[in-house]
């Protein structure tokens, strides 16, 4: 078989496993992103895989450069490179990226042992800085003209409640229009 033929079997392979799965993702024909771990998990990363034209004869191109892996040191990264790379070479010349996804899956926590979160820091100007130390925003209230302040006064009694039945005549008429249950009936 040619390499070509290698590539599409092992794709259809991939789609027939991978489908539904969030964790696999399928860039083109010959670039994949596999996520080893869950999202919320400060151990997960994300591995993207590249075919060259001579795959499975040739490695593939791994790397960890996405966004998703900001949080992972480089030293962390060489490491797990080196780890799947030791892979890759046992595997070479036969269809390798379910073994390889798997092996990492597996292999997580022994991966990322020596994971130490990067922390990044953000600047934020000081007027920033103050405004949201507070926590809470301050809600603004609408403000009423001294009509509709009015309006709402004459219609409450002296306890600020709405009289009962206020809005009888507004249910009546609404129903005039609309019709009842009986109406619907007949």
């Amino acid at each position: 078989m040619t390499a070509n033929e290698d590539q599409e079997m092992e794709l259809e392979a991939l789609r027939s496993i991978y489908e539904g799965d969030e964790s696999f993702k399928e860039i083109s024909p010959v670039s994949f992103q596999f996520r080893i771990g869950d999202l919320e998990d400060t151990k997960a990363f994300i591995l993207d895989i590249t075919w060259p034209e001579t795959y499975p004869e040739t490695t593939p191109q791994m790397s960890l450069g996405g966004y998703f892996n900001k949080k992972i040191s480089a030293e962390t990264k060489k490491q797990i490179l080196s780890k799947l790379d030791e892979q890759v070479e046992v595997n070479l010349g036969t269809a390798m990226m379910y073994t390889l996804f798997e092996w990492a899956k597996e292999n997580q926590e022994a991966l990322m042992e020596n994971h130490k979160p990067v922390v990044t820091a953000i600047t934020m100007p000081s007027s920033e800085i103050n405004t949201s130390s507070t926590g809470k925003k301050r809600e603004k209230k609408e403000q009423l003209t001294k009509s509709q302040k009015r309006r709402i006064v004459s219609r409450t009694d002296h306890k600020g409640e709405l009289p009962r039945g206020w809005n009888w005549t507004d249910v009546i008429k609404h129903l005039s229009r609309t019709g009842g249950k009986d109406d619907d009936q007949m």
